[in-house]
C-alpha cells in the first residue's frame, strides 16, 4: 500500500460541507422530474436483506422484475438484485431480463469479522454461484484500531479473486462518524480496487447520511483527478422517499457532474423506495414490489 497520506489531503472542514450541502439540497428542489426519477430508479439495487428472506421470496421478487414492463411502460428496470449469497442460486436461475445485475453481499458481511480467507472464499463461491456484483464490507474493526495496512490488504485481496467483476466497498459510515477518517476510507477502498464506493450496510444506525456521502462524493473527484479512474457510489441504509433520493443525486450531479449519473457510477441501496419513486412517477399508489 503506498502511503495515501502523501497522495491526497485527508482533512475535512465540517462547516464547509455544511455550507455546501446546504447549497446542493436547494438544487435538488429543481430536479423533481419525471426524467430525473426515472434515472433514479434505474439505479436502485433493489435490496432484501432479511433473516427471514427464503427461496419462495426472493423468486417472487425476481419475477416481478422480470414482469416489470407489464405493468409499467416507459420506466426502466432497477440496476441490481442485491442478496445473500445463499440466495444467489435462486436469482440467476428466476431472473431473464438483461442489464438487470445480480449483486450479492459477501465477505462477511454486515460486519466483517471473519477470516480473510473466509472473504474471499465467499466472494468466489458468490461468483460461481452467479454474482456479477458483490457488496463487501471493510474491516471495519481494524480501521477503527488504525490498521489501514490490514484493510487494504483484505480489500485488494477479494477484489483480485473476482476478475472483473464490480467490487462495492462498504465503509459503514456511520460507525466511523469522523469525516476525515470517512474521506480516508473512501481513498483505502479506491486504491485496493473498490468499483464503487457505498455508505452502509443499513445494519447500523446512522446508515447512510448526507454529510458522509457528500465526503465520499468528494473523495471519488480527488481520486479521479490524480487517477483518471472513474470510481461510482452508492448510498444505503434509510433511503425511503423521493426527496431523501434527489438530495444524493443532487450531491453527485454537483460534486461530480452528469456522467456519474448513470447506473454503472451512481447506486441506491433501498427496499422500500423503489414503491415510493414509482407512485411519484405515475401519480398514483404503488404497492409492487
Amino acid at each position: 500500500m503506498e502511503n495515501i497520506f502523501e497522495k491526497y489531503l485527508m482533512e475535512v472542514d465540517e462547516a464547509s460541507i455544511q455550507d455546501e450541502l446546504k447549497r446542493i439540497n436547494e438544487k435538488a428542489r429543481d430536479y423533481k422530474t419525471l426524467d430525473v426519477l426515472k434515472k433514479c430508479f434505474a439505479s436502485i439495487d433493489l435490496t432484501t436483506l432479511n433473516a427471514t428472506d427464503t427461496p419462495s421470496k426472493v423468486r417472487e421478487l425476481t419475477e416481478k422484475v422480470n414482469d416489470f414492463d407489464n405493468h409499467f411502460t416507459d420506466i426502466p428496470h432497477v440496476a441490481a438484485l442485491c442478496v445473500y449469497p445463499s440466495l444467489a442460486p435462486v436469482v440467476k436461475q428466476t431472473l431473464k431480463i438483461e442489464g438487470v445485475k445480480i449483486a450479492i453481499t459477501a465477505g462477511g458481511f454486515p460486519a466483517s469479522q471473519t477470516f480473510i480467507d473466509v472473504k474471499v472464499a465467499e466472494c468466489m463461491l458468490s461468483m460461481q454461484k452467479g454474482a456479477n456484483e458483490l457488496d463487501v464490507v471493510i474491516s471495519l474493526g481494524n480501521f477503527l484500531d488504525g490498521d489501514y495496512e490490514t484493510v487494504f490488504n483484505e480489500i485488494d485481496r477479494m477484489n483480485r479473486s473476482i476478475d472483473d467483476a464490480y467490487l462495492k466497498v462498504i465503509l459503514e459510515t456511520g460507525a466511523i462518524k469522523d469525516l476525515s477518517k470517512i474521506r480516508l476510507a473512501s481513498f483505502l477502498a479506491m486504491e485496493a480496487g473498490a468499483k464503487i464506493i457505498k455508505t452502509s450496510t443499513g445494519k447500523l444506525e446512522p446508515a447512510a447520511t448526507p454529510e458522509a456521502f457528500l465526503v465520499m462524493a468528494q473523495a471519488v473527484k480527488d481520486y479521479h483527478k490524480a487517477t483518471r479512474r472513474v470510481v461510482g457510489l452508492k448510498s444505503a441504509g434509510g433511503i425511503v422517499t423521493t426527496d431523501d433520493t434527489l438530495l444524493y443525486y443532487s450531491i453527485v450531479k454537483n460534486t461530480l457532474g452528469e456522467a456519474w449519473l448513470i447506473p454503472e457510477y451512481f447506486r441506491i441501496g433501498a427496499s422500500r423506495l423503489a414503491n415510493n419513486l414509482l407512485a411519484d412517477i405515475t401519480g398514483q399508489t404503488v404497492n409492487y414490489f
